[in-house]
């Protein structure tokens, strides 16, 4: 449980990194089409693609597998838009996506200020079942709106997020679930 903690904790955390590693524009399966003029990161467990002038991080930044920075659009701008992935080792917590659902919400609750849950619900999909939140809240400064997809799979949990500030969501929404459709994990 402590574990689980931490791991939303760096979730919450990541949300205020500004400013990679290996990138493959190469077709990673049938199924996973290539997007044109977009990168493709390449792991053995997932793939995602992003708009090139997007920047990829892979430093491990508060237990992420990579972050996704937008880039800022003026001087005056203050927050980098953001996806990133945090995976985490779920052995012999007897843990389903139903629970991993359930515990991950009401952690938000109590983690972001003013939270308010603006959907959540099940999806299929060709990637296998996932949890769709989509919610708001305040983080320091911030007032930020978050749109996370869960998976649990095999005893690991993988938790991708588009985290953008509220007032600019809308504007974010398209590129930033396109980028988050793109994501697939390689053993489902």
């Amino acid at each position: 449980m402590q574990k689980r903690i931490k791991l939303l904790s760096a979730a919450v955390i990541i949300f205020s990194a500004a400013c990679g590693q290996k990138s493959s524009e190469q077709e990673t399966s049938q199924k996973h089409p290539v997007i044109e003029g977009w990168k493709t990161l390449d792991d053995r467990n997932y793939a995602i693609q992003y708009p090139e002038e997007w920047a990829l991080q892979q430093n491990g930044l508060a237990g992420t597998r990579f972050i996704l920075l937008s880039a800022l659009t003026s001087p005056q701008d203050q927050f980098r838009e953001n996806v990133t992935l945090l995976s985490e080792d779920l052995t012999g917590q007897n843990m389903d996506l139903d629970k991993y659902a359930s515990m991950s919400e009401e952690q938000i609750k109590t983690m972001i200020t003013n939270c308010n849950i603006v959907e959540s619900k099940r999806v299929d999909s060709g990637n296998g079942p996932y949890q769709k939140e989509v919610y708001s809240g305040d983080q320091g400064i911030y007032k930020l709106k978050f749109e996370q997809y869960y998976w649990v799979i095999d005893n690991k949990a993988y938790v991708l997020t588009l985290t953008a500030e509220k007032d600019h969501f809308d504007e974010y929404k398209n590129i930033g679930e396109k980028i988050l459709d793109s994501f697939y994990l390689k053993n489902n």
